[in-house]
């Protein structure tokens, strides 16, 4: 049988969760009956919140500092039209915490049987996987007096990749591959095996370049020309040790060790030679390799994206076995690690020889720039210590390196801003050099 009256009023009363009510309100219903019955009618024409289907598609990767939109398709199959409030919730590393609020809530009115889309930016401020957490939507009745509200689970993940910032020396550097390959005026005297042309001898050629036949059918001292080799061997290795999550600026070391490695990736790949990655501190983070030219860059990129410094002391030993496993045949190994004297002098210089055997090294190291504007401070008693603290930190950096140096490695130790560009013209001078 059908209420009326009063019964129908508490009955729908009755009916209303305690948690939907809106602040104030209930000492209001206590006293007022009329609008106690506007009240549940409003809340018994809110479109109901557990029958909508909700449905996500958009981007599934994005740089750091870039943005990534996710779409978000709320389907009402009731009679009754949603006027909602949506919250997407996202971690709070998926964008800028002054735009969080406004990035993830949205207002939405959905007819009966139709859909609507609504979109989320993220701007992620850490590398790595973002996961979406939940979808909540409070629907309101026509007044917007009361709501009914519940959660949705919906996966959605979108990858944040390294910004690769030194992708901008890249042009530079080609240019300069473009001359060791002779493709322009400019030849080099490097000691590659491959010929590509005669010239006349300057001075400061090497002597054992000179072709004696070629001279003999000619007035002037004729030497040969030769392209560098192609189909190197390159091992990227990355310390992912506790050293490489001191911040040097806004970002730990790593950040700045991937982007050099990026950009001596790039760089590398279109010079004809065969990339791969190895990062490790107890055990291995990630390995890439038997990549080709046009596949290794995002490979690289997308291993990258997860990586995180770990907080312990890198296992040198374990190290050097995962890079000759990795680098069966002659390779250069560019690992990017600390130029620190104790990690160097403890744990890399002990198994340096089985690297430099069979393989050419290349350390490259992240610099601190606030140590060398605390060498330049002067003026009051406090700069003049600070100065005489980073002078010694200079001093025993500099001493690390040219003991590596004295074991036949080729040291470069540079500013997050100059590593990139720095190491990729160490690579460039070996490669003309003839050492690969």
């Amino acid at each position: 049988m059908a209420l009326t009256g009063r019964a129908a009023l508490l009955a729908a009363l009755g009916s209303i969760p305690i948690g939907v009510l809106e602040p104030g309100w209930t000492g209001i219903l206590a006293v007022n009956g009329p609008l106690a019955l506007a009240c549940a009618c409003d809340y018994a024409l809110a479109a109901p919140v557990r029958r909508l289907v909700l449905s996500r598609s958009g981007d599934t990767s994005t740089r750091l500092g870039e943005t990534a939109d996710v779409t978000l398709t709320v389907t009402n199959p009731s009679r009754r039209p949603l006027r909602a409030q949506l919250r997407d919730a996202w971690p709070p590393s998926s964008w800028q915490p002054s735009t969080e609020t406004e990035a993830s809530r949205h207002r939405l009115t959905v007819p009966p049987g139709e859909r609507r889309r609504v979109t989320t930016r993220l701007r992620p401020t850490r590398r790595g996987d973002r996961q979406a957490d939940r979808v909540t939507i409070r629907s309101y009745g026509p007044l917007g007096l009361f709501s009914r509200q519940g959660a949705h689970k919906l996966p959605w993940s979108v990858r944040v990749l390294p910004p690769f910032t030194s992708r901008k020396h890249l042009p530079s550097k080609l240019a300069r591959l473009r001359e060791l390959d002779g493709r322009t005026s400019v030849l080099t005297r490097g000691e590659g095996t491959e010929f590509d042309s005669l010239r006349e001898y300057v001075p400061g050629d090497d002597t054992r370049s000179i072709d004696w036949r070629a001279t003999a059918r000619q007035s002037a001292v004729a030497v040969r020309t030769w392209r560098p080799e192609r189909d190197r061997h390159i091992l990227l290795v990355l310390d992912t040790g506790r050293t490489s999550a001191g911040r040097v600026g806004d970002a730990p070391r790593l950040d700045a060790s991937m982007d050099a490695a990026l950009l001596l990736a790039a760089l590398a790949s279109r010079a004809g030679d065969r990339v791969a990655l190895l990062a490790y501190d107890r055990r291995v983070r990630a390995l890439v390799q038997g990549r080709s030219a046009g596949d290794v860059l995002p490979g690289l990129v997308n291993a990258m994206a997860t990586l995180e410094p770990e907080l312990v002391e890198t296992d040198a030993r374990g190290l050097t076995a995962a890079a000759l496993r990795t680098a069966p045949r002659r390779s250069l190994i560019v690992l990017l690690t600390t130029l620190d004297a104790a990690p160097v002098e403890e744990g890399l210089l002990p198994v340096l020889p089985q690297l430099t055997q069979r393989h050419t090294l290349l350390v490259a190291s992240v610099a601190d720039p606030h140590i060398a504007r605390m060498a330049e401070a002067r003026g009051d008693a406090e700069a003049v210590y600070e100065a005489a603290a980073a002078a010694q930190a200079q001093s025993e950096r500099q001493r690390t390196a040219e003991q590596l140096r004295r074991h036949g490695v080729t040291v470069v130790d540079a500013t997050p801003e100059d590593l990139a560009p720095a190491l990729a013209d160490a690579y460039l001078a070996l490669k003309a050099a003839g050492r690969l």
